[in-house]
C-alpha cells in the first residue's frame, strides 16, 4: 500500500498532535521527547516543548498519513538535536564516529501495525535526510528474528527493517540491541 509521507513541521503539527493525543501522549506522555535534551521534563509541558521544537525546526520526523490522518512516524535528527540514546553506557565504551543523523523513534498507531507504516516512515526519513544533505546515519534497534518482542520495546523499529534499507550491524549493545548505520547520499 502506498502512503503519503510528509515532514513534521508547522503545517503538519496538528495532524501529528492528533496522533499523539489519540495514543495517550505515546508511552504515557512521551510526546516523542525521550531523546531530546528536554527528555527529563514531565507532564503537560512536554506537548508545548515538542510543539516549540517543531515550529522552530528543531524536531524532525517523517509522518505517514493514511486517509488524511497520521498513523505513524520516524523521528530523526542530528546528535545535538537527539543526544539521548538507548544503551548509552555500552555505546560510550567504544563510541563510533559521531554520525550526521540519528534515527531514534519509529511509532505506529497500534490499530495500524503490520501494514507497512514503519517501512514507509523509515523510507520517508531517509528521503528527508538525503534532501537535507545526507551523511552517516545511525540507529539503535532490536533484533526480532526467532523471538517475540513486545511492541513497546520496538519504538526504534527492528534491526531487520533497517537492514532492508541498507543498514549494517556495527556492534551489539544489549541482549537484542544493535547499533546499525549506513551512509545516505545527498540528492
Amino acid at each position: 500500500m502506498a502512503y503519503a509521507v510528509r515532514p513534521l513541521d508547522a503545517s503538519t503539527w496538528a495532524a501529528f498532535a492528533e496522533l499523539v493525543e489519540r495514543n495517550n501522549g505515546i508511552f504515557g506522555g512521551c510526546w516523542c521527547l525521550g531523546f531530546h535534551p528536554e527528555r527529563g521534563q514531565r507532564g503537560s509541558v512536554r506537548r508545548e516543548i515538542k510543539e516549540e521544537r517543531v515550529r522552530s525546526d528543531r524536531a524532525h520526523a517523517a509522518l505517514v498519513l493514511d486517509d488524511g490522518s497520521v498513523q505513524g512516524w520516524c523521528q530523526y535528527g542530528s546528535p545535538e538535536e537527539l543526544p539521548g540514546i538507548k544503551h548509552r553506557r555500552e555505546y560510550d565504551k567504544d563510541a563510533p564516529p559521531l554520525p550526521d543523523w540519528r534515527i531514534t523513534c519509529c511509532y505506529v498507531d497500534p490499530k495500524h501495525r503490520g501494514q507497512g507504516i514503519a517501512r514507509a516512515a523509515l523510507g520517508g526519513a531517509l528521503d528527508q535526510i538525503a534532501r537535507a544533505g545526507g551523511g552517516l546515519v545511525e540507529a539503535i534497534s532490536e533484533v526480532t528474528t526467532g523471538r517475540e518482542s513486545p511492541a513497546r520495546f520496538l519504538f526504534s523499529a527492528t534491526v531487520e527493517l533497517f537492514e532492508q534499507f541498507g543498514f549494517t550491524r556495527g556492534r551489539q549493545l544489549g541482549k537484542h540491541a544493535w547499533l546499525v548505520s549506513r551512509t545516505v547520499d545527498p540528492v
